[in-house]
């Protein structure tokens, strides 16, 4: 089917009527006739070829080729909406809007830091965050509801994504905890982790099989006490003095301003941080700016 054979308002109303589950309840939603919305179906499924919508009880469901076009219906019109959302602020065109995506593995320290090269440009920046799994942001990104994706990962060798990673920098990662456990578990590490609370990532994040790798080089069994999907739940309790919690190095002030956290010690394990975008030469003016400034404001520390 060649694109311009598409009546966009007849996809439209197939896809209130995929949302809705039948005819009637579209037809209530958009203010139309059932006929009306019936026969601008019918004449979407003879444009394509395929029926998109078969009866089941008092339903509507998707066929096969029903679901496809639900999927790209999704995209084409929610960046419709992005769409009439940017045009219709009042500060179009002087303001550039970045839309990023944070890894829920990402440490919200370094996120934060790192879009703060974004901020300090001339030209007014409006930054939009959405925080998910990286698979899910992956996906958002591929289908351009977000500029960028912030992560502990590059992209997995052998994906059909067509994105590319960038490399933002790496740090060593140490041990924090609030005083009076730092305290504790300070002198002779690492040796002292010997059954010491911690807290770690989930074991489907990067960072986790390193930190495992390093115990047992160092031949210690710490207790873990919680496991976390997201980093910023971890510090949480990491405040509140529930165990000792892996954090970059490099942001040690900024754990002890935030979490009230000090080193218990350093660990011979690395992380690193990755921008992935949709184009291989980075071509958003903000994103330039956190990959020319970076390593400056957050990795030299």
């Amino acid at each position: 089917m060649k694109s311009s054979n598409l009546n966009y308002r007849h996809l439209y109303y197939f896809w209130i009527v995929a949302k809705e589950g039948s005819v009637t309840r579209a037809a209530e939603r958009l203010d139309v006739a059932v006929q009306t919305i019936s026969a601008q179906l019918a004449l979407l499924e003879q444009s394509i070829g395929k029926a998109l919508l078969a009866p089941q009880g008092r339903r509507l469901v998707l066929t096969e080729a029903g679901r496809v076009a639900l999927a790209y219906a999704d995209q084409i019109f929610l960046l419709g909406e992005q769409m009439q959302e940017v045009l219709s602020e009042s500060d179009i065109g002087r303001t550039m809007r970045l839309t990023v995506g944070l890894s829920d593995s990402l440490p919200k320290l370094i996120a934060s830091r790192v879009l703060e090269s974004a901020l300090h440009l001339r030209e007014r920046v409006k930054l939009v965050c959405h925080e998910g799994d990286f698979e899910s942001l992956l996906g958002d990104l591929s289908v351009h509801k977000l500029d960028v994706v912030l992560t502990d990962r590059p992209i997995p060798s052998g994906t059909t994504l067509r994105a590319f990673s960038h490399l933002l920098g790496e740090s060593e990662i140490g041990l924090f905890a609030v005083p009076k456990l730092a305290e504790t578990y300070r002198p002779n590490f690492p040796a002292s982790l010997h059954g010491a609370p911690l807290l770690l990532p989930t074991r489907n994040h990067v960072i986790r099989g390193r930190l495992d790798h390093w115990f047992e080089i160092k031949e210690v069994r710490p207790d873990v006490v919680g496991e976390f999907d997201d980093n910023a739940l971890l510090n949480t309790f990491g405040r509140s003095g529930m165990g000792l919690f892996p954090a970059p190095s490099a942001l040690a002030k900024d754990v002890k301003e935030q979490f009230g956290a000090v080193p218990v010690g350093d660990m011979e394990v690395r992380e690193q941080f990755y921008v992935i975008s949709n184009e291989r030469k980075i071509k958003h003016p903000a994103v330039e700016a956190i990959l020319s400034e970076v390593h400056a404001k957050v990795f030299s520390r």
